[in-house]
């Protein structure tokens, strides 16, 4: 396959995601752009890291199979449980986006030598948070940030980006979180993009490509998400 080059002068369009490469490489672009992020989310396709080499393009990926989590399969472990039945944490939403962002770039990741989350990209999904489509979720410990994730909620999908920890169980403190937001606004699923033990743990699964598209075009028909950010 060639990789497909995106034109800024059309910022909706991507190649079929099922024409990607082995990796899941759909296409490569100079910039990512608001409307761009959006559509990309909206064909089950997300910017993950820019080239190593000159011209350093952006790659965006559609990975074959996809780790999806239904709200109603969450798992809460032992220790996940006590933490989150004894209020370890004060959870908050949308008080802290871009330090959210700005840990998660930080966090170090078994098998990555550099971070893709880079100025750019936090500006980008700033102005996506100021627009009321991205939004975090943190974990604070005596008034200090320990934990947390971020995403894009479009349609009735909660698109996970990233997430982070400083003490144990504050990440997944912050998904459990997610995962009653989504229950009481009635999201689909939870994207959580790449397959892992981490997640799986949590009871994400792996679905292929085509049927995660397919439950993708249902749940993203509406572009507006209708979901109480501020509980």
């Amino acid at each position: 396959m060639s990789v497909f080059f995106l034109d800024n002068d059309f910022s909706n369009f991507f190649p079929d995601p099922r024409l990607s490469d082995s990796n899941g490489l759909v296409a490569v672009s100079r910039n990512l752009g608001n409307d761009r992020l959006i559509a990309a989310y909206r064909q089950g396709i997300f910017p993950w890291m820019k080239m190593k080499k000159p011209p350093h393009f952006w790659c965006w990926y559609s990975p074959d199979p996809r780790m999806v989590l239904y709200p109603e399969r969450f798992r809460m472990s032992r220790s996940l449980k006590k933490a989150w039945v004894g209020n370890r944490f004060e959870i908050r939403t949308d008080q802290a986006f871009e330090e959210v962002m700005r840990a998660c770039a930080l966090a170090k990741r078994p098998g990555q030598e550099s971070t893709w989350i880079e100025s750019e990209m936090i500006s980008e999904y700033g102005q996506l948070h100021q627009k009321g489509i991205a939004h975090s979720i943190e974990a604070y410990q005596e008034g200090k940030l320990v934990g947390g994730l971020y995403g894009l909620a479009i349609g009735k999908v909660f698109f996970g980006e990233s997430m982070f920890h400083r003490k144990p169980e504050a990440s997944k403190a912050c998904m459990a979180k997610l995962v009653e937001i989504a229950r009481i606004g009635g999201l689909n699923f939870i994207d959580c993009q790449v397959p892992s033990p981490f997640l799986g743990n949590l009871g994400a699964e792996e679905v292929e490509r085509n049927e995660f598209l397919e439950q993708l075009g249902d749940a993203c028909m509406d572009l507006s998400c209708f979901v109480d950010w501020s509980k």
